[in-house]
């Protein structure tokens, strides 16, 4: 099967469940910031060459594709969605991260005295940038969240959370860079 569908040649996309929309619909807003943030973490993490920050950047991906594929779906399709197998954002994905976060603020050296500038190095760049996308898909999905009924609060904390992971795992690679030198 070829990518080139031409079913998206006028404007409208499908979302899960070949429900079609425009592609200006808030939903497909939605989901196309989370699609836009895991690139953005594929651009950091092909730029790591430390295990962990990899495995990092690779779950919160993974975590992602559970949040695009969310948002992707109306509230009359979720039923069927879970049912098929599905997973939706759950308070222990935000644990999960806020864990990594706290065992890594155990180094206080990893916060600077004064307002970090990015781009220390290459990888640490890439994932301010990732930050900032995720808090771009953040505000994007708070006001598509408030007019949705039923909209799951845990994808907000989630994405509240990857924000501040992402900032943590650049000023550590940050910090890595140093070490290695």
């Amino acid at each position: 099967m070829s990518i080139v569908t031409k079913t998206g040649d006028k404007g409208e996309t499908s979302l899960m469940y070949g429900r079609r929309v425009s592609k200006a619909d808030p939903r497909v807003d939605a989901y196309g910031c989370i699609d836009e943030l895991t690139a953005a973490l594929g651009l950091a993490r092909s730029f790591s060459t430390h295990k962990f920050l990899s495995d990092e950047i690779s779950a919160a991906q993974k975590d992602l594709v559970v949040v695009m594929g969310e948002l992707a779906t109306t509230p009359g399709d979720r039923e069927r969605y879970v049912n098929d197998g599905f997973h939706v954002t759950t308070a222990g994905m935000v644990d999960r991260i806020t864990a990594v976060i706290l065992e890594l603020e155990k180094d206080k050296s990893l916060y600077p005295k004064h307002w970090v500038i990015p781009g220390g190095t290459t990888l640490s760049a890439a994932l301010d940038f990732a930050r900032t996308t995720c808090r771009r898909a953040e505000r994007h999905i708070a006001t598509f969240g408030a007019g949705e009924k039923n909209f799951n609060p845990e994808i907000l904390r989630y994405l509240n959370r990857l924000s501040d992971l992402c900032w943590i795992l650049a000023r550590y690679a940050e910090k890595q860079s140093r070490t290695s030198s």
